[in-house]
């Protein structure tokens, strides 16, 4: 990816000279005049070098860069004068310039001020994700394991994070799928770029849209002002779709467009807006089952699939449960405040014989709990609220089974009335659809375990399976 550059000048013969001679040197450059507009343009351009004029209308180059730095910026800046003097280029240099350029200068001197600006852009931003790096190995936030199969991911993570195709995250919850993602932004070129993320199942399909690609002022009810979009906010750097499976068939189709296209529409928009997004979806379930049921687009599935991997539950990789929780066990210790030193072996060996259904988020949050109320530096069995697994004895219960017999109840009662039937149940009509479909894709659902007047819900072609579910009149 090329560097981006702003220049910032009120002469215009003086600005496009410079813009002209970056572009030449390899930059994206986009040049302003106003100080307004280049502060407002500023995040989006995320620009690694910035060429200032020290005389602005009503301000100056350093105010410029001071505001532009107190909202998070870290462009190297270059600022350029034509009433220069020992005084005034000190003072830059002290207020943080990278450079201090004389008006007129020729176009050599000012790519190799740029040159060297981004340079040094690009040693701090190392330096800052070394820190990073030491910070979160110390608090025993990496990626921890030995698991062949965990490991052949993390040896696929540097290749992936170079590219800008799109990654499919697949797994169960706990999985580590956002931390993967996060990983593919931090050790990609985008890494000095916005990292934006977004629950796709958290939010209803109407404020979805809003959320993704924003919307104009009057675009609706309580809209009084436009609003930038996911979708605009990551541009220069990742956008994380969580729960991608969850997006309504309406927005597939919109989501499809934006990716194909790299621009879209706001609501209430009559304008198309371009960015520059590396996209990384996430799903905990089964994508390709989905589109053959007709639930998800197959254009888009494919899309998203360009780049994909499926991150293993805990339970395929037991030896990494010690490595996991040792880990765990000193960021526990830092963020309790409490002297840990270990976990016994008969802990360690209750925690390796646990099933982990939640995965390594559950392994972390039992750690943490164990703890919180630990009695020493040592980890014992009694401190962790937690039996060994055990198999399940299907004559005394199975908890899938009853609770799909509560919703064919409950389908019986309203005559598969699906938002009644939501509200008898306590869940959402989103999580009443999910448990439907993860019954028929594990055989808990057929015609045979169907009340009779509800039989033909599970015979016909699991595409008309959510019409069947009747909307509220």
């Amino acid at each position: 990816m090329k560097p981006r550059a702003l220049v910032l000048d009120d002469e215009p013969l003086m600005r496009e000279f410079l813009a002209e001679t970056l572009r030449s040197s390899g930059f994206v450059a986009e040049a302003y005049s106003d100080p307004v507009e280049a502060l407002r343009e500023w995040p989006r351009l995320n620009p690694d070098v910035a060429f200032l004029d020290l005389r602005l209308p009503g301000t100056t180059g350093v105010e410029v860069m001071r505001e532009a730095r107190s909202a998070g910026s870290r462009a190297a800046c270059v600022l350029l004068t034509a009433f220069g003097s020992v005084e005034t280029a000190v003072a830059a240099l002290k207020e943080g310039a990278e450079d201090y350029l004389m008006k007129p200068c020729p176009a050599d001197r000012i790519e190799q001020a740029a040159l060297q600006a981004l340079k040094v852009a690009r040693l701090q931003r190392d330096n800052r994700r070394l820190r990073e790096t030491v910070r979160e190995s110390s608090r025993g936030g990496g990626m921890v394991g030995q698991d062949p199969s965990f490991r052949a991911i993390l040896e696929q993570l540097p290749t992936l994070a170079r590219s800008r195709a799109t990654v499919l995250l697949t797994g169960e919850s706990g999985t580590g799928k956002e931390l993967v993602a996060r990983a593919l932004h931090d050790l990609g070129p985008r890494s000095e770029g916005p990292w934006v993320s977004i629950n796709c199942a958290a939010l209803p399909e109407s404020l979805l849209e809003s959320e993704l690609f924003g919307h104009e002022r009057g675009a609706f009810t309580g809209a009084s002002s436009r609003h930038a979009g996911r979708f605009e906010q990551a541009h220069g750097g990742t956008l994380l779709l969580d729960e991608i499976s969850e997006i309504q068939p309406g927005l597939q189709a919109k989501l499809l467009r934006a990716l194909q296209e790299r621009e879209f529409f706001r609501l209430g928009g009559t304008e198309p807006v371009r960015v520059d997004v590396r996209v990384v979806a996430t799903s905990n379930r089964d994508m390709r089952a989905m589109v053959q049921r007709g639930e998800f687009r197959a254009d888009l599935f494919y899309r998203l699939n360009v780049l994909a991997l499926r991150l293993p539950p805990l339970r395929e990789r037991p030896g990494d449960i010690p490595l996991l929780a040792a880990s765990f066990l000193k960021r526990a210790g830092l963020e309790t405040g409490h002297e840990l030193t270990a976990i016994s072996p008969a802990a360690l060996e209750m925690l390796c014989a646990h099933h982990w259904p939640g995965n390594v988020r559950e392994l972390y949050n039992c750690i943490e709990r164990a703890a919180v109320f630990a009695k020493g530096p040592v980890l014992e069995s009694a401190d962790f609220a937690l039996e060994p697994a055990s198999p399940v004895r299907r004559d005394v219960f199975d908890l899938g089974e009853l609770e799909r017999d509560a919703i064919v109840a409950a389908l019986q009662a309203t005559g598969g009335h699906r938002e009644r039937t939501a509200r008898i149940l306590g869940i959402s009509v989103r999580t009443l659809r999910n448990k439907l479909s993860q019954y028929r894709e594990s055989g808990l659902m057929t015609a045979q375990n169907l009340p009779p007047d509800a039989a033909n819900f599970a015979s016909v072609p699991a595409p008309r399976l959510p019409a069947l579910l009747r909307p509220a009149a």
